[in-house]
């Protein structure tokens, strides 16, 4: 039951800390994420918003994860769900100020991208499955042998570019996310001594029979 209990206060952690770095990232006024410009150049071409469009593009990427053999577990879901709660509640109770000054604002872009390094770091330990963007990365991680950092920047760049095509607006914020989220991630797992590529996710199934054992166990 200890086991049980550690496992799941690490996945929420994890996911506060996930949730705090992109509130810290939209408060800081510097620009859309890169992923929320592809969101919004996805809109503008469908006609349909951008909370429908991630929802979307979100099931879209757990396909493709599944098809580049990583396993889609409870924590999978848990992070699809909330993520968006947890920031639902920091923005309401507005713990996190939103800036009106570029030097504070720069501060808080930055914090975010160490911020959801760590959060990463937590919940993907948990070995209970991935969000679909983090997911992502690790099965590309798996699959190329390629360092995670390099793996995360060509992600970033790529939703980008597609996005600024299709009509999404790009500020210096959404820049420095490309160029510095694959960097802080990588930085922060080498400190932690963290290989994702060595991370065997449980699925779904799997994640029942892990718990049913620490509790008859």
């Amino acid at each position: 039951m200890i086991r049980i209990l550690k496992t799941v206060c690490r996945l929420i952690i994890g996911f506060i800390f996930c949730s705090s770095g992109t509130v810290l990232a939209v408060n800081s006024n510097l620009g859309l994420s890169p992923w929320d410009v592809f969101h919004q150049g996805l809109s503008k071409i469908t006609g349909i918003s951008m909370g429908q469009v991630s929802i979307f593009v979100g099931l879209i990427v757990v396909i493709a994860t599944i098809f580049l053999k990583l396993e889609i577990g409870l924590g999978t879901i848990a992070n699809m769900i909330l993520i968006g709660v947890f920031m639902d509640v920091i923005s309401y109770t507005k713990i996190i100020p939103t800036s009106h000054n570029f030097f504070v604002s720069l501060l808080m872009l930055l914090g975010s991208l160490f911020t959801m390094a760590i959060g990463s770091y937590l919940y993907i330990g948990c070995e209970m499955g991935c969000g679909p963007r983090d997911g992502l990365m690790v099965a590309l991680v798996k699959k190329t042998g390629k360092p995670v950092g390099f793996i995360r920047s060509c992600i970033e760049l790529g939703v980008l570019v597609i996005g600024f095509i299709l009509g999404g607006s790009v500020g210096i914020g959404t820049l420095i996310t490309v160029f510095c989220l694959g960097a802080c991630i990588q930085l922060v797992f080498k400190v932690l001594r963290f290989d994702v590529g060595k991370i065997k996710h449980k699925n779904i199934r799997e994640c029942f029979v892990f718990f049913n054992k620490c509790i008859n166990g």
